[in-house]
């Protein structure tokens, strides 16, 4: 994601001259091919190259009564960008769906962390001063690390990355061998904590309206998890991005044929702009429709885990903790 200090001025020419956060660099060439187009057109017209596409011309407007005007342009781009709209609006959607998502799981994991501290006493069954407050410690450890190592699998799985690289100083490694080998590993790290806070009611550390609680938080996590999977297992029909492709394609190739009558030996500047901007919005659309990768546009993950991470250990009093994730180039991934 593009990360810009508030207190830091931008001006527009800056933005303009911005290359970080554009898709220049995935539509450069496809433009460029269309502009080159424009040029051959152009020249082909305006110094009758072939005398044979002048008497084509001719027979096509006078014997069959074919003329190429740019009407149908203006009616194709018109509709074109209603097109291009609806679909950056619906892949925009599914972007800020996975924004709100991400925002509930920042919440609830800060909900249950809460939650593991206040709701979870062994002194309850321990009488032992000293043995139930050690018991506290470690329970309340263990617990917050599955949970912290659960956002960092989380991440990758999303990414679908298998080896859960971050989750590795948080689980024992027996258990981080498990991890890898589950299908949906994330998903068997929460049935670990639910196991783990059942044994803890059965020990009698946890009252049971507050498992209750527990489990709903647990469940909540869930449901978010589901809801990003939803995001990223159902993308947009590529029937509808296929056509999306091809009538810009089409579109901005055959654009010099319709326009020269008009703006003459400007038409490759037209179509330069023109299809920049129709490519633009077709990347654009491609690129925020999956918000987890790693696109300059996408979702900052790895700083929403590493906050997670420092909030979470802070509180069981870690010194080691890692620092806040910074944007490199304004890009914060």
């Amino acid at each position: 994601m593009i990360i810009f200090d508030r207190s830091e001025r931008i001006s527009w020419i800056r933005i303009f001259l911005m290359r970080r956060g554009g898709v220049l660099s995935r539509i450069w060439l496809r433009v460029l091919m269309a502009t080159l187009f424009a040029c051959l057109v152009t020249a082909i017209f305006h110094y009758h190259l072939f005398d044979e596409i002048e008497e084509l011309q001719q027979w096509l407007n006078q014997d069959l009564k074919l003329t190429l005007t740019p009407l149908p342009f203006q009616l194709i781009g018109l509709a074109l960008s209603i097109f291009l709209g609806f679909r950056n609006n619906s892949s925009y959607d599914r972007f800020w769906e996975g924004r709100k998502l991400w925002g509930r799981m920042i919440n609830i994991t800060r909900t249950l962390t809460r939650q593991i501290f206040s709701l979870i006493d062994p002194a309850q069954a321990i009488d032992d001063p000293d043995e139930a407050l050690e018991t506290k410690a470690r329970i309340r450890r263990e617990l917050v690390y599955h949970l912290v190592a659960y956002v960092h699998a989380f991440r990758h799985h999303l990414r679908d990355e298998k080896d859960f690289p971050d989750s590795a100083p948080f689980l024992p490694e027996a258990t981080h061998a498990q991890l890898r080998d589950e299908p949906n590993g994330p998903i068997w790290l929460l049935h670990a904590m639910g196991e783990r806070l059942h044994d803890a009611w059965l020990d009698g550390w946890v009252n049971v309206y507050h498992l209750s609680m527990l489990e709903q938080s647990l469940t909540t996590i869930t449901d978010i998890q589901g809801g990003c999977e939803r995001i990223k297992k159902t993308p947009i029909p590529f029937a509808y991005t296929i056509l999306m492709h091809r009538i810009v394609g089409i579109y901005c190739f055959a654009l010099p044929l319709g326009i020269y009558d008009t703006v003459g030996l400007l038409t490759p500047i037209v179509v330069l702009f023109i299809s920049y901007s129709f490519f633009a919005l077709d990347a654009i659309g491609d690129e925020i429709e999956e918000p987890f990768g790693y696109d300059d546009n996408d979702l900052s993950l790895g700083a929403f885990t590493t906050m997670l991470e420092i909030e979470c250990r802070t509180r069981l009093g870690d010194d080691d903790l890692p620092e806040p994730a910074q944007p490199v180039n304004h890009v914060l991934s």
